[in-house]
């Protein structure tokens, strides 16, 4: 994927499928320490140990009309080619926990990419879950919440398509923000 933001958009999409209620997203980058990080946490139907064991391989999916899952495999490939790591934990009925470092500086460290398009994205997908964006840039930080959204609001739906473009928007220039000085 060329994006980092693709990962997350499909790490997500995983959280929606396991009927999580709840779903963090959480970017930290730190340039005085050369590190990325992303973290995904749910709280999802979760994953035996078994399957835990077995879901970086190509081959492990849930789905049933193919044999293929990449996603979390063609994640931890990226992280571990630029000097990262891809851990996972899970509990049934607790929800799942994904944790991915990438150097910061590194030069195969694909870019971040639309932030502000994969919110709205995951938002219009998301049914009846509520999403949070927490991200921080040295020490800067920028957060969005879908509970604070729809009280805002008062009754409109979060999945107009007005909303949605105001959430990209928002989105994207709120990290601009703290990417700048």
């Amino acid at each position: 994927m060329k994006e980092l933001s693709l990962h997350i958009l499909d790490l997500v999409e995983n959280s929606l499928k396991a009927e999580a209620r709840n779903v963090e997203i959480i970017v930290k980058e730190n340039t005085k320490e050369d590190l990325l990080k992303i973290s995904i946490i749910d709280d999802g139907k979760g994953m035996s140990k078994e399957f835990l064991e077995n879901v970086t391989d190509p081959f492990t999916t849930t789905r049933r009309t193919r044999s293929v899952g990449l996603g979390i495999s063609l994640t931890k490939a990226a992280a571990e080619r630029c000097n990262g790591s891809f851990e996972i934990s899970s509990q049934i009925d607790k929800g799942t926990e994904v944790e991915i470092t990438f150097q910061h500086s590194n030069i195969d460290r694909a870019p971040l990419g639309n932030m502000g398009q994969t919110i709205s994205t995951i938002i219009n997908q998301c049914g009846e879950t509520e999403i949070a964006y927490n991200h921080t840039y040295n020490d800067k930080k920028f957060t969005i919440d879908t509970r604070e959204i729809k009280e805002i609001l008062d009754g409109v739906s979060i999945k107009s398509t007005n909303v949605l473009l105001w959430i990209i928007e928002f989105v994207n220039e709120n990290i601009k923000n703290l990417y700048k000085y």
